[in-house]
């Protein structure tokens, strides 16, 4: 006896179901994994956004950590070391962002350009400052002003989120001057 192999319409829509199911299952991982992708590239530029500022702010101690110096010429070299470094840091960093986005990479020149003006002539004059040799010198009596250094940086902080997505370009109006929310 010959048995009807003909395909049925219940066979059909299991077979669409299947399709379906398995299609929703491909959008599905896709769209989790692209989400992921964003998150993470998110979340590595905003830690790169946060060490370049650490540099910024590493540099404008540095008048303080020149005023407690030590006698030693090992703590003089150290010193010396310290701001190279942080200077190289900078540099990196400006680099890095010119290439993440133009806008961000002048705001950032911008900043290291406060900064070294700013906290490098405070670093000048602590250079010629009297070595301190008692525990209460250590409390200095007056701030160095970073009035430049963190106008500077509210510019570069706002670009910075701007391009995380945080702020929109709508919302912000950039000028010569800098950028004004």
């Amino acid at each position: 006896m010959m048995q009807n192999l003909g395909w049925t319409w219940a066979q059909t829509v299991v077979l669409l179901a299947a399709i379906i199911a398995l299609g929703g299952a491909v959008l599905t991982a896709t769209v989790t994994y692209a989400l992921n992708q964003r998150t993470a590239r998110r979340e590595r530029q905003a830690r790169s956004f946060a060490e370049a500022l650490a540099a910024i702010e590493e540099y404008a101690e540095m008048p303080y950590r020149i005023r407690r110096r030590t006698r030693s010429e090992e703590g003089r070299y150290e010193l010396s070391e310290k701001i190279s470094d942080v200077q190289a840091r900078m540099a990196f960093h400006q680099a890095w962002l010119s290439i993440e986005s133009v806008d961000l990479g002048n705001a950032y020149k911008e900043l290291v350009a406060m900064a070294k003006k700013q906290a490098g002539g405070q670093m000048k004059e602590a250079w010629k400052e009297p070595i301190l040799t008692r525990d209460a010198q250590m409390i200095l009596k007056q701030a160095y002003s970073r009035d430049k250094i963190d106008d500077a940086r509210e510019s570069c902080v706002v670009l910075m989120r701007m391009n995380l997505g945080r702020v929109t370009r709508r919302s912000v109006r950039i000028n010569r001057g800098g950028v004004e929310p």
